[in-house]
């Protein structure tokens, strides 16, 4: 068994690369049950929770050489930003499907924020418009550095603009991309910056919608990616009842995301209006963006065979 640490990480992913093995995961027979959470109190601070995702390839009928399984263990711990520490930390025990034998450890936190990214790009590869070009960011945390760069590398991104509850974080973050083929920003401006997008990608802790259905204009594509409980929430029902709606599972969105399980409580969205998730479309069972003015919406709460197929390719790489 190897140690994978997020520099090996980053040496050995790219961004198309790791939409496209994605693509080929979402195709495959693996059996992902739903996370488990366990909340964990934490005196004199937020509450912290601890994850569980475990998936494993289809073994019920042959047993491919290649069958892999394995188990993503995460901690999100709200008060290590006052520790000068990341919030989400784990790792990831990549197993052999046939064997059982340990193949590899990999830095958990890295391979969610590759794997992430990835899937939101997925989705942006079939919802966004083709000529998307203004990009909006929404949170200047961990994951939006990789969120810009795998949305940049499905479609022609031009111009972004960041925005963060706190200026100076988003200033910050909008220097660290000079050089790029595309001009960052920031703003206090939300609104407007919305309103001018092609495409907004949200990643924050939010509890209150932050994006607002009324600002998005014909043909936009919503990214959601930040709310991973019912509690939280980056829009609001208007943008869920003007969109297309696709989430990356069913069973994870509507239990899991408040984005999805709010509107539906308030009416605004039913079951059915959920068009698909990512297998229908990298399977081509649900179609994508129909046309070039309807608005788009996907919910990513993450799912445990994005894991497994980031920690496959990251460990064929390394072995190669």
């Amino acid at each position: 068994m190897i140690g994978i640490d997020a520099d090996a990480i980053d040496r050995v992913l790219t961004r198309p690369g790791m939409v496209e093995a994605l693509r080929a995961g979402f195709r495959e027979a693996v059996v992902t049950p739903v996370r488990h959470h366990h909340p964990m109190k934490r005196a004199g601070e937020d509450d912290a929770m601890l994850l569980l995702m475990p998936a494993w390839s289809d073994t019920s009928g042959a047993i491919g050489e290649d069958a892999v399984m394995g188990v993503k263990i995460v901690s999100v711990i709200p008060g290590n930003a006052a520790r000068g520490l990341a919030s989400v930390v784990g790792a990831y025990v990549l197993l052999s499907g046939v064997t059982g034998v340990p193949l590899a450890v990999l830095d958990g936190a890295r391979l969610t924020l590759w794997r992430t990214a990835g899937a939101s790009a997925l989705a942006a590869d079939f919802l966004a418009r083709p000529d998307a070009h203004r990009l909006v960011m929404v949170g200047a945390g961990s994951l939006a550095e990789h969120l810009v760069e795998a949305h940049a590398s499905v479609r022609p991104i031009e111009e972004v603009t960041v925005w963060n509850r706190s200026r100076a974080k988003a200033e910050a973050f909008a220097a660290t991309f000079a050089g790029r083929p595309f001009k960052v920003t920031a703003t206090d401006d939300l609104e407007a910056a919305v309103r001018a997008a092609d495409v907004v990608s949200a990643a924050t802790m939010s509890t209150e919608p932050l994006i607002r259905g009324a600002w998005l204009k014909p043909g936009a594509h919503v990214d959601l990616v930040g709310g991973y409980t019912p509690a939280m929430r980056e829009a609001d029902d208007a943008a869920v009842a003007r969109a297309r709606v696709f989430v990356d599972t069913r069973a994870g969105a509507t239990k899991e995301a408040g984005d999805i399980t709010q509107p539906i409580a308030a009416g605004a969205l039913t079951l059915d209006g959920i068009v698909g998730e990512l297998a229908e479309l990298c399977r081509g069972t649900v179609g994508g963006r129909a046309s070039m003015d309807e608005i788009t919406l996907f919910k990513s709460v993450g799912t445990a065979l994005e894991d497994l197929v980031a920690a496959r390719l990251v460990h064929r790489a390394i072995s190669a």
